[in-house]
């Protein structure tokens, strides 16, 4: 929250300045005054430095210039004056803790206020601070606190149930809100905030209609204030980026590309909306259309100065929240990948660890480049480093290296980090991947002592949705299958007497007919009777030898009846289909039964003779001056005609004239060819 102006300046406690100095200086202030009730605080603050010029060291004077750089956005100048007047004993802590903090300096602004009285301006500052790290949890115990002092404001209810939202606690919003006294209504940055709770219930509709409500509610609000139409546009894209992503949660995929390319279309002046938007646009289309993802990002993306290696363009370091900038630099990375640009991609994971410490993300990713490198182990091996370092981040990590593992074949690594998974260790997805990493190790006790386990946990669990039937169920057909047939007649007896299912009851019959017939009849005849088996007589069934397994491959004869073979003799004759214009009643001469072979195994084919009177005979020398006749009478001939050498030329030698034509006709076809691929 930017700090306010005071009003009624207090008299300075530096000594009075002369009787003929006093005048100016209480024209200064009330000029001083003037300009800050009218919203002029670049005046205010050259005002105030005229005053501190005759008076330094007021603290009136100081206080207002530094209020005023502020509301001026000229940070850079506060800080300055601040910085320049730690020698007077004036406490301008806060102004510099919130300077920090507009300058994105988010630990250094912490510590600036660190040590001061916890009153309701540094807990909403620390709160706000707190909120840009993405320390939910203490962001809300600052809030907590805040409303201790009873402020009856709008805007500190509204940063309440955004920080709830953001903190994972979506279902605690409308008690809140009802504790608060505050509706959806009440202003549409509060509906909007509501309407995140709803899509993190996972109530997409709902949030949809939120979302369009606040958006009405924006509009007539921003309207009376006089805001212009851009401005409106720009103030309400939240909402609609918020609306286009409902669209993707609810798998309306193409109503959700539409939208984000008609706010990029818009080209809106809030950088930060149009970040969002891309990257949630990059991340509904996956890995198609990789090269075209990774040039939007990297408009966004910059190499930084200085010891950042990175930083965001068009000041989204500061517009964005921690999660959403995780966000873009994991999507980049992972586009990498896709692309096989790993000298990038290391570059970039290099610089991860150190500007989002407090995450898991930036070790998942290294892990994911060292699979992609084909290094497995070293994968494995970093991973279970950062989850024994870091044992409150551990579940995704463990998770991730079981992952890892079992796609390599590594099943012993698997089955360790999902057994250090406790809180789903119980869980069916997890015991049916831990039974089947065990077979697939040859462990077959090892999986039935998981069964076990997991059917002892579910009995003294006290939850709404216990799982103790399916484990029981899938544990029973396990040792059925596996030879353990007395443990799953004892689990399918403890299903039928405590629930009667019917699949149990199957399950009992199948296995009691290898442990104990009379308990097998017994409790068959629980089973109904189907109605088709009314008709069949199980005695002659039973005599019957049945199908029987034969070895190899025999050709096995059946007897037909003659019904069947009269049906099969049969056969339906079609008429013949003949071209089009075809008279089947005047076909006309046979075709060429020789029209398939080449023209030189027909038996028709008559090779040409060579004309032999065109061979050269006589002296060498006669031939060359019977061609240079030859060339001195084209030559005239050309000469009488004209321009028209060409034809001329075409006449001396045929033969070549049909060579050259053969060659004309086949470039346009090469260029068209060209063309086409230009097209592409």
């Amino acid at each position: 929250m930017a700090p306010k102006t005071k009003v009624n300046p207090k008299p300075s406690p530096a000594p009075p300045p002369p009787a003929a100095q006093s005048a100016p200086i209480e024209d200064l202030f009330s000029a001083l005054h003037r300009h800050a009730q009218n919203f002029e605080y670049e005046r205010a603050a050259k005002v105030a430095d005229q005053v501190l010029a005759i008076a330094p060291g007021d603290e009136d004077a100081l206080r207002c210039k530094v209020v005023a750089l502020i509301k001026s956005d000229a940070i850079d100048k506060a800080l300055s004056a601040i910085q320049a007047s730690r020698h007077l004993p004036i406490d301008l802590r806060f102004y510099e803790a919130y300077c920090l903090y507009r300058q994105n300096k988010l630990h250094e602004a912490l510590e600036a206020i660190d040590g001061q009285e916890r009153n309701s301006m540094i807990l909403q500052l620390e709160s706000q601070i707190f909120y840009r790290l993405g320390k939910m949890d203490a962001c809300m115990e600052s809030y907590e606190k805040i409303q201790r002092f009873k402020i009856d404001s709008l805007d500190i209810k509204t940063n309440i149930i955004a920080a709830l939202v953001a903190a994972g606690r979506s279902p605690e919003v409308q008690g809140t809100m009802d504790a608060l006294k505050v509706k959806a209504s009440s202003n549409f940055e509060l509906a909007y905030n509501y309407a995140c709770s709803l899509i993190e219930k996972k109530k997409y509709a709902e949030a949809g209609q939120q979302l369009l409500s606040a958006r009405r509610i924006g509009q007539e609000m921003l309207m009376e204030e006089d805001y212009a139409d851009d401005e409106i546009e720009t103030e309400l894209a939240p909402i609609a980026v918020q609306l286009a992503y409902v669209h993707q949660l609810q798998g309306q995929t193409q109503e959700a590309v539409d939208a984000y390319m008609a706010i990029i279309n818009r080209n809106l002046s809030d950088a930060s909306s149009l970040a969002v938007v891309t990257n949630n646009l990059i991340a509904l289309r996956g890995t198609k259309d990789v090269s075209d993802s990774l040039r939007r990002l990297d408009r966004l993306i910059e190499k930084g100065a200085g010891a950042k290696q990175f930083q965001l363009a068009n000041g989204l370091d500061v517009k964005l929240s921690t999660r959403q900038k995780e966000s873009l630099y994991s999507n980049r990375l992972l586009l990498l990948l896709q692309a096989n640009r790993m000298d990038q991609a290391r570059e970039l994971i290099s610089a991860l660890p150190e500007m989002f410490p407090d995450s898991v993300t930036p070790v998942l990713l290294q892990a994911a480049l060292l699979v992609r490198e084909k290094k497995v182990a070293k994968a494995e091996e970093i991973l279970l480093l950062y989850a024994e370092r870091f044992p409150d981040k551990s579940k995704p990590v463990f998770l991730a290296r079981a992952q890892i593992a079992a796609a390599a074949g590594h099943f012993q690594i698997s089955v360790d980090s999902l057994s250090k998974v406790t809180d789903i260790q119980n869980m069916p997805a997890t015991v049916a991947t831990l039974v089947s990493l065990q077979e697939r190790m040859g462990d077959f006790g090892g999986a039935n002592a998981v069964l076990n386990s997991a059917i002892e946990w579910w009995k003294n669990a006290m939850t709404e949705e216990n799982k103790l039937d399916l484990i029981m169920q899938e544990a029973a057909s396990y040792k059925l299958n596996h030879g353990r047939e007395e443990e799953a007649f004892q689990l399918y007896e403890k299903l039928v007497k405590s629930h009667g299912n019917i699949e149990a009851l199957l399950g009992l019959v199948m296995t009691a007919a290898h442990t104990n017939l009379e308990k097998a009849e017994l409790y068959e005849k629980q089973l109904r009777p189907l109605s088709g088996l009314k008709q069949m007589n199980v005695e002659n069934l039973e005599k019957t030898s049945g199908a029987k397994h034969v070895e190899g491959t025999h050709t096995v004869m059946v007897e037909l009846s003659e019904d069947v073979k009269k049906a099969k003799t049969k056969k339906r004759k079609r008429k013949p289909r003949y071209p089009k214009g075809f008279d089947p009643a005047n076909p006309g001469p046979p075709p060429d039964p020789e029209r398939w072979l080449p023209k030189r195994e027909r038996s028709s084919y008559r090779p040409k003779r060579k004309d032999k009177r065109s061979q050269v005979r006589g002296s060498q020398g006669s031939v060359v001056r019977e061609k240079h006749e030859t060339a001195t009478t084209a030559t005239s001939v050309s000469s009488d005609n004209g321009p028209s050498t060409k034809s001329s030329q075409g006449i001396s030698s045929s033969s070549k004239s049909g060579s050259q034509k053969a060659t004309a006709h086949e470039q346009p076809k090469a260029s068209s060819k060209s063309k086409k691929k230009s097209r592409k």
